[in-house]
């Protein structure tokens, strides 16, 4: 009985492991030893590893934390002269050039020396792994952005392409699902689609929510624009409020505003300010503030909605002691100005929107 026992449990414990985020919490508590044998260019610095990027490249850009800090868990990273953040299985996924997440996964249990799960049928009484996550929650958002994979060369990046937008520097926080779930209510069946899937994360970094943007299998179109031909191509989910998804790493400078096309259209011609994009007018309106912010661009879309949002986040702002500049788009907001009147005239009319010292700072790399 007690080697039955024992023998469900162990399967028990590494079936857990499958997750990615066990994994991903597993490699955090061997953060250092990931380090030295995935990142072996850097070198520690006190409570950090430093390294030039997460594909090994010899320099000082990129941070991984070994330690628990005021600013977080261990195994979590950030590169500076992108702006990317991620766990310590992103770090195996570019140091390794992987593709699959299932090779990713792969090559993380074996590094953690951890079995491969048995299969359910031979351990009839062994538990499941860990319990679905209740819908709509951060865990169930956790777990969708770990199952998607990197953009390069997938639906997700020739989907914004065909947006007008060419900048994708910094684009960490975006990924893609082949066939994500998508119900029309709840009296429906469920169906797949492709999706982007968008990390949102609170100040520190800590993903809170996911949303979810349905493409089209077949492609663009002007009537769609390339998302799903679906009643509701956009949903949300996990803890939105305050929260966003962000492109760069804010410092005293930041722009803010609803899509995440706008914002990305707007990288187009500034693109090395930190943006965010809160994904509605409501939560625009509530986002929280760095500590370090001395000034907030406002993205506004040119709807009623839009109207309030940015006058309520331009009170708070204020009465934060950060200066607040409103940017306009000539059409319905920044996407449609991209694509319609084109990059040189979305420049010029920035140009003319933003403050003088922040033309030579962010839009030099643009002119």
């Amino acid at each position: 009985m007690v080697r039955q026992r024992w023998r469900a449990f162990f399967v028990w414990e590494f079936a857990m492991a499958e997750n990615a985020a066990e994994l991903a919490h597993r490699l955090a508590r061997n953060a250092e030893a990931v380090c030295r044998h995935y990142l072996s260019a850097g070198r520690r610095e006190g409570a950090y590893w430093v390294v030039g990027d997460a594909r090994n490249t010899p320099g000082r850009s990129m941070f991984v934390r070994l330690r628990e800090t005021a600013k977080g868990p261990p195994g979590k990273w950030t590169d500076a002269a992108t702006g990317e953040h991620g766990d310590l299985l992103d770090i195996i996924l570019e140091s390794r050039s992987l593709t699959d997440f299932k090779d990713v996964v792969d090559e993380a249990r074996a590094f953690l020396s951890l079995p491969q799960p048995a299969e359910p049928s031979r351990w009839p009484n062994v538990a499941p792994a860990r319990p679905d996550a209740p819908a709509g929650s951060s865990e169930a958002a956790r777990r969708l952005f770990a199952m998607s994979q990197p953009i390069e060369r997938t639906p997700v990046e020739a989907y914004l392409r065909q947006r007008g937008i060419s900048a994708l520097h910094g684009t960490g926080s975006l990924r893609f699902h082949p066939r994500c779930y998508y119900r029309p209510d709840e009296h429906s069946p469920t169906e797949t689609w492709p999706a982007m899937i968008a990390a949102v994360t609170d100040l520190a970094g800590r993903l809170t929510g996911v949303h979810r943007t349905w493409l089209d299998p077949d492609g663009f179109n002007e009537a769609t624009l390339g998302k799903a031909p679906i009643d509701t191509p956009r949903r949300a989910m996990g803890d939105l409020l305050g929260h966003a998804v962000r492109f760069g790493v804010a410092g005293e400078v930041l722009a803010a505003g609803e899509g995440i096309e706008t914002m990305l259209s707007l990288r187009c011609v500034l693109p090395t300010m930190p943006m965010v994009a809160a994904l509605s007018a409501a939560h625009l309106s509530a986002i929280l503030f760095p500590d370090m912010l001395r000034r907030l661009y406002i993205a506004r879309d040119n709807d009623p909605a839009g109207d309030s949002a940015v006058a309520m986040l331009r009170d708070r702002a204020q009465s934060a002691g950060t200066e607040a500049l409103v940017l306009s788009p000539r059409l319905g907001d920044f996407n449609e100005d991209l694509r319609l009147l084109g990059i040189d005239a979305l420049r010029a009319a920035i140009r003319e929107q933003i403050a003088a010292q922040d033309v030579a700072r962010f839009m030099e790399m643009a002119a």
